[in-house]
């Protein structure tokens, strides 16, 4: 097909399918053959020529037609001889006869597939019209409509309108086109017509208004579902927006308030239909955005301790560029909170007249006022979320100066400061949602034994390393820029929940550090502990905040990348919000799934006590179901050249990455083909498959690039948690490298998630495969070599298996029901029930099946002779529903077994953990040995004497526990 020829109409379809074009038939065998495929005038049958049967025999009766699968849906076209030889959306099937036999064809390109995919159903589902009926009937709604907006603009009632008029017109009801693309379409029909001239008349604006405004891509979503030819009704919608988009509660009322809200005809919504206008509208509304409304709001648990999430952090906020030549400026505190951070960074020094100033590095003749950045850190702190604001302060001030910043705290942020001492009754620090609304300070604190009103600390690793940086002196290292620190009493008091220590390792942190105590890591010191001990790492950020900065060679201040860090569980991973790019658009697009509050809740398994995880897994992970993303990539929307490109002109030939950013098991990336020469509508229309093994640490970024002769050039990109996908057909606004959104430039996708691949046999179809019991991972409980804590969780694995067995039956029944149903595994459904209604409704002969609905589990049954597949479906179904069944009627049993065991090993970490062995003594009497322990009874210590003595399996088992 041209790339310029658009289907805008059924007629199109039926016109290019009745001039013909070659195809690949496919047999059973799976060898392909050339053919020429054409629909005869009288629409009555599909023929191909040449053949070795007489012309009689290569035919196919349209109305034998059950059905029109688009994809690689047949046992034929998914065999393994073919898969890999042409893409997925350059075939269809045609379902035929009373046998359900399949025609299997594979086009040259995915818009071809598209028209004869759209003109057969067409023809089988709406009747076998006549060309000049199906243009008379339609685009009526359309047309009479895009007429009656011409008659408005034809002020002087003459028949015509000026050119200029005529373009604004156009481009006003679509916004983002260019007035020099629409002036070129009203130039191509006046030529054609041999009609010159700046006056264009209605048939011409019209026609150039079908041409220019109807996106076949979703032409082709509105045939596949309309039952009324060219438009939805309330009911098509109802199909549309439940099947396809996955929204529930779907009733005729609610498509209704859709018709009314997006129909630009008077007609339309006075009749309750939905055009091709009013569908593309509707499609590209916040409606049908790829995020989900409910992660707009804060929609997660705030009430965990503050460590079990991770935490919107700025680093070096007042910045504007880098870290050498950058000036500072109050701005970037206003843009930074309302972006949603909630840890500042804020480094003071000694400012003349006895004020202190804030500035970084050699940003010396940028100096802001210490009073000012409060001012406004009061103004907006809680502007953008309520939840608790962490200030790290880095003070090179002398003991004068750090009374004054106290002060200023203290007079300027009030009663948001959170000053009061931590409960050493509880273990882990107080939620989000208990500190809202208050301010907490990131610094160093006195020690206990310290009763002067000044003392001497050890200086925060930020401030050595920008003292080595700057070249300070040793006098320097006295006033704050070195290993000593003099810090006033009215200082450290301000200090609570966030005592700043050095890291030392992890036993130590585990055996003294305490819950209100927190350690900053240099980049390179955690990236080495996230390779070299990625289970401690995870362990320690249960309980502890750890802070990550960048390290000070990155004097261009580029950004670490948080996934590194995320992954660990670390949860204030420090950015530079002035340096745009990946890392930010990863920073930034991940704390939008919680209403942009600036906290999101770790993935559980980083969270719970008992729970196993390591920060560099790349495989599946216990406890955890994998799931599938598939992403269908099918068109893009003014897609403008690169801002500073060296490419001349405004031609764009651009082409897309899907990313998966999380833990390395998940991290992967594919990319479309280049469309060559279209920014304005480029149809992609490929598809990607990704393994997802952590959902919840999991993002999803669109790149777009422009490739050009001289260098891959950025367009646009959009970065979402994989938690905030919605399911269906999306559009994804684009960003700009600076995170502004790109006025009506967008991508148009599908997405299934899925939690299991196709069918078939494992050597024909590589990783899409059912896992028979023999081959099924089960899990097990890792050995500790410590008998008896072996032992209790060994009751474990008969359960476990019993509960893969239990799933895995299911999943695998499913994904028969749907591959019997010619759907893929990322179907729902409704879709399988609406296929087999399909197949009812098109039969030649009465077939009849009958769900029951009125039992626990619904049934389905035939009434007299089915057709082979058909029968096949059913057994399928049932055999979905018994599996199902099972699993229902089971489960409650096998849960219970592993809470069972669960319980007794928590029972026994919990009792042999009270117990630790504090000193050994030895007395004359008996030659005994007289033990003395320390107990742990709560949260406190308390001294037991003489307690029943420990086990000899419970000794490594302490060792393990606490590092003793």
């Amino acid at each position: 097909m041209p790339s310029d020829r658009k289907i805008s109409s059924t007629a199109a379809c039926m016109s290019f399918m009745m001039e013909g074009c070659e195809m690949k038939k496919v047999r059973s065998n799976s060898r392909m053959y050339n053919r020429y495929f054409l629909l005869d005038p009288d629409m009555h049958w599909l023929r191909w020529e040449p053949s070795k049967k007489d012309s009689e025999k290569a035919k196919l009766e349209i109305k034998s037609i059950k059905e029109v699968r688009l994809g690689k849906k047949t046992p034929v076209l998914r065999s393994n001889g073919l898969s890999d030889q042409f893409p997925d959306e350059c075939a269809f099937s045609i379902i035929y006869g009373d046998n359900y036999e399949s025609l299997d064809l594979v086009g040259s390109t995915a818009d071809v597939v598209s028209t004869w995919v759209m003109g057969l159903r067409y023809l089988v589902s709406y009747g076998r019209h006549p060309v000049d009926m199906v243009e008379q009937s339609q685009p009526s709604l359309r047309t009479s409509w895009i007429g009656s907006v011409f008659e408005l603009a034809d002020m002087e009632k003459d028949g015509h309108i000026d050119l200029f008029r005529a373009t604004q017109i156009i481009k006003g009801l679509n916004p983002g086109m260019k007035e020099s693309r629409i002036e070129l379409k009203f130039k191509e029909l006046q030529k054609a017509k041999d009609q010159y001239g700046e006056d264009i008349n209605m048939d011409i604006f019209v026609e150039a208004y079908c041409e220019l405004c109807t996106r076949p891509e979703i032409f082709f979503l509105l045939v596949q579902f309309s039952s009324n030819k060219e438009y939805l009704d309330s009911k098509d919608l109802m199909l549309f927006v439940e099947v396809e988009q996955g929204v529930e509660g779907v009733n005729e009322e609610m498509c209704s308030e859709i018709v009314q809200k997006f129909e630009p005809s008077a007609e339309g919504r006075e009749r309750g239909y939905l055009s091709i206008d009013g569908f593309t509208h509707y499609l590209l509304s916040s409606e049908c955005h790829i995020f989900d409304p409910q992660h707009k709001r804060v929609c997660q648990d705030m009430t965990q301790p503050l460590s079990h999430y991770y935490i919107n952090s700025s680093h070096n906020a007042s910045l504007l560029e880098d870290h050498f030549w950058g000036s500072s400026d109050i701005s970037s505190y206003i843009r930074a909170l309302r972006m949603g951070c909630r840890s500042l960074e804020v480094i003071i020094w000694d400012g003349p007249d006895s004020e202190p100033v804030v500035y970084v590095g050699s940003s010396v003749a940028s100096q802001l006022a210490f009073s000012k950045v409060l001012d406004i850190i009061n103004q907006y702190a809680f502007e953008s979320s309520e939840y608790p604001l962490i200030l790290c302060l880095v003070t090179h001030c002398s003991v004068h100066q750090q009374r004054v910043i106290a002060q200023h705290m203290k007079k300027i942020l009030g009663d948001k400061l959170y000053v009061g001492p931590p409960n050493k009754e509880e273990i882990y620090l107080p939620s989000p949602e208990k500190l809202r609304g208050k301010i907490l300070i990131k610094g160093k604190r006195l020690p206990p034994s310290c009763t002067e009103s000044e003392g001497e600390v050890t200086d925060e690793e930020e401030g050595l390393e920008m003292s080595r940086r700057l070249g300070a002196n040793e006098k320097d290292q006295l006033n704050g820029l070195g290993k000593r620190l003099r810090l006033c009493r009215e200082l450290s008091d301000l200090v609570s929940l966030c005592k700043s220590i050095q890291f030392r390792d992890f036993d130590i942190s585990k055996r003294e550090q305490k819950y209100w105590e927190i350690c900053s890591f240099n980049e390179v010191d955690a990236n080495r502990f996230a390779n070299e001990f990625p289970e401690d790492f995870v362990c320690y950020n249960k309980r502890f905040l750890s802070r990550i900065y960048p390290t000070p060679m990155r004097i261009d201040a580029s950004n670490i990348n948080p996934q590194d860090f995320w992954k660990c569980g670390c949860q204030i991973v420090a950015m530079n919000y002035q340096t745009p790019g990946l890392m930010m658009d990863l920073n930034l697009g991940w704390f939008r799934q919680n209403g942009n509050c600036g906290y999101v809740l770790r993935p559980a398994i980083m969270r719970e006590e008992v729970s196993y995880f390591s920060a560099n897994a790349r495989d599946s992970l216990p406890g955890v179901s994998a799931q599938l993303l598939h992403i269908k990539v099918i068109s893009g929307q003014n897609l403008p050249k690169p801002r500073g490109s060296a490419a001349k002109g405004d031609v764009v030939e651009p082409y897309i990455y899907a990313e998966i950013h999380g833990i390395p098991a998940d991290c992967a990336e594919q990319r479309t083909k280049t469309v060559s020469q279209n920014g304005d509508n480029p149809v992609f229309d490929e598809s990607f498959e990704f393994q997802i093994n952590l959902p919840e640490l999991a993002a999803l970024r669109f790149v777009v690039l422009d490739d050009d002769y001289i260098g891959d050039e950025f367009i646009g990109q959009y970065t979402i948690p994989f938690e905030c996908l919605q399911p269906g057909y999306r559009h994804v606004p684009l960003q700009s490298l600076t995170g502004e959104f790109l006025a009506n430039t967008t991508l148009f996708v599908h997405i299934a998630i899925t939690n299991r691949r196709g069918g078939g046999k494992a050597h024909k179809r590589g990783l899409s495969v059912r896992k028979g019991r023999k081959a099924r991972e089960y899990t097990s409980t890792k050995t500790t070599g410590i008998k008896v804590v072996d032992e209790l969780f060994r009751a474990s694995t008969q359960p476990l298996r019993e509960a893969t067995d239990l799933r895995e039956n299911v999943q695998n029944a499913v994904v028969s029901f749907k591959e019997l149903c010619g759907l893929t595994p990322a179907a729902n459904m409704k879709q399988c029930i609406l296929t087999v209604s399909t197949w009812l409704m098109n039969s030649e002969r009465a077939l009849q099946l009958t769900v029951d609905l009125s039992e626990t589990y619904p049934t389905m049954e035939a009434q007299g002779p089915v057709p082979e597949l058909l029968r096949k479906v059913l057994t399928a179904y049932d055999m979905m529903i018994q599996t199902s069944r099972t699993l229902m009627e089971s489960a409650d049993v096998v849960y219970s077994k592993l809470t069972q065991a669960q319980r007794a090993g928590k029972r026994y970490l919990a009792d042999a953990g009270r117990i630790y062995p504090k000193r050994l003594t030895n007395t004359n009497r008996s030659s005994q040995h007289t033990h003395t322990y320390m107990a742990r009874v709560g949260p406190e210590w308390e001294w037991e004497s003489n307690p029943s003595p420990l086990s000899a399996n419970a000794m490594p088992l302490l060792y393990k526990l606490t590092g003793k």
